[in-house]
């Protein structure tokens, strides 16, 4: 039995103690870093640079979203001992899971292309080193990364996570605090609106940076490996809920610093990179940010870029795991699986594909795939055959299906756009 569920069965209060609630942060933290992986860099740039203030609302919807999306992630691991991949693999046909598999592995390849390809252009940006070389460097750190992870070192592998975040949190901020963003400029941009095609791409792929579905599979077994060593170990239900108070303190704090990160990087752009020329690229955004702010802001924006993209690969590798041991019951280690995956990056790169577009792009197949875990997810955690007294209320239901239906009609338009 894991230290913090001993911790609660033993605490005969209702309310979660604030040492112990600091004990059970962790889980949250590993799950944030896709929502500021090198991805989100590209799209919240882009629409910084090109409209300014019009899309803050979509990353505040955006990281709202996430919040209620990753708590749901992390109380089915907590109460049934499982992980969202393994759930599904129960009850999908042998067909059914393996296509289901194959979709899931296509948005696992296009989050690690994104990884991979931000760290290698935060490597040239910073040591002039080529992309392809950089792909290769950036893959086998997060490997060393990888290394310290497993059940027994969680928390090891849980502060290497958090300290890179906070690495991130001061890349990508410093520039913001240096050229603050205009008040009015914000308020305006929380008003929901588009203007033309281009805003629907883009809404689309900070969406789908925002809300990531590997981080959806990811955070049920970051939280059972957590909290729930032997996940056969009866729980007593008050147990259980002493465990989600502090996971819902979890998921605020990591998600609520993750969004701060995204919403500050659109506001660096809207403020600094209006009206320049190259600021489409993140390597003519760093420029813009490194002209109008000094070298040393953009340094620290490439070395926030670099932790991004380590961070980020070590825990979409751990993702895609995850996913493929509950679908597929084949389990690969993480080294093994980080050597494979990185191939396409390298390969890309090598190719001279434009990197930033690349990016770009895989955010948007992202946000296709974000119904496929998200859905799911909301069925069986309001299913009260599978998790009891904790299934979600009727309002939180209802605001569950009002996110997952937002993200297939801004799909649907974005391909309706596209074609037409």
């Amino acid at each position: 039995m894991s230290r913090t569920l001993r911790e609660t069965r033993e605490r005969p209060a209702r309310r979660v103690r604030w040492p112990l609630a600091v004990g059970l942060l962790g889980p949250a933290f590993v799950a944030s870093i896709a929502y500021v992986d090198p991805g989100n860099v590209a799209a919240n740039l882009t629409a910084g640079a090109r409209y300014g203030y019009l899309l803050v609302w979509v990353l505040v919807l955006a990281n709202a979203m996430a919040m209620l999306v990753q708590y749901q992630s992390a109380k089915l691991g907590i109460v049934t001992g499982r992980t969202l991949p393994e759930l599904l693999g129960e009850r999908l046909k042998p067909a059914a899971r393996r296509l289901y598999w194959a979709q899931a592995e296509v948005v696992a390849l296009a989050t690690d292309l994104a990884e991979v390809v931000g760290g290698a252009i935060a490597l040239q940006l910073l040591f002039r080193v080529p992309l392809p070389l950089g792909a290769v460097i950036v893959g086998a750190v997060s490997m060393a990364i990888l290394a310290i992870q497993d059940r027994r070192t969680q928390r090891r592998f849980e502060m290497a996570i958090i300290g890179l975040l906070a690495v991130i949190t001061i890349g990508f901020l410093t520039g913001m605090v240096v050229n603050p963003p205009s008040p009015a400029g914000v308020l305006s941009g929380l008003v929901p609106r588009f203007d033309g095609a281009d805003t629907v791409l883009l809404a689309a792929s900070m969406l789908g940076a925002t809300v990531m579905p590997h981080a959806i599979y990811v955070h049920s077994a970051l939280s059972r490996d957590r909290h729930r060593a032997d996940p056969h170990t009866h729980v007593p239900p008050s147990a259980v809920a002493r465990l989600l108070r502090g996971t819902r303190f979890d998921v605020v704090i990591a998600l609520g610093i993750a969004g701060v990160v995204n919403v500050g990087m659109l506001l660096l752009a809207a403020s600094t990179l209006g009206g320049r020329d190259g600021t489409d690229t993140i390597e003519g955004a760093h420029a813009a940010i490194e002209s109008a702010l000094g070298p040393l802001v953009g340094t620290v924006f490439a070395i926030g870029l670099l932790a991004s993209g380590l961070a980020s690969t070590a825990v979409g590798s751990y993702a895609g795991a995850t996913i493929m041991e509950g679908l597929m019951h084949r389990r690969i280690p993480l080294v093994a699986r980080r050597l494979v995956t990185l191939v396409p990056s390298v390969i890309l790169l090598a190719l001279g594909f434009d990197p930033t577009m690349s990016l770009v792009v895989s955010q948007v197949v992202l946000s296709f795939g974000i119904p496929f875990a998200l859905i799911p997810l909301i069925r069986l955690a309001s299913d009260p055959s599978l998790v009891g007294e904790f299934s979600m209320s009727r309002l939180v239901v209802a605001a569950a299906w009002a996110s997952a239906a937002l993200v297939v009609v801004l799909n649907l338009v974005l391909v309706w756009l596209t074609v037409t």
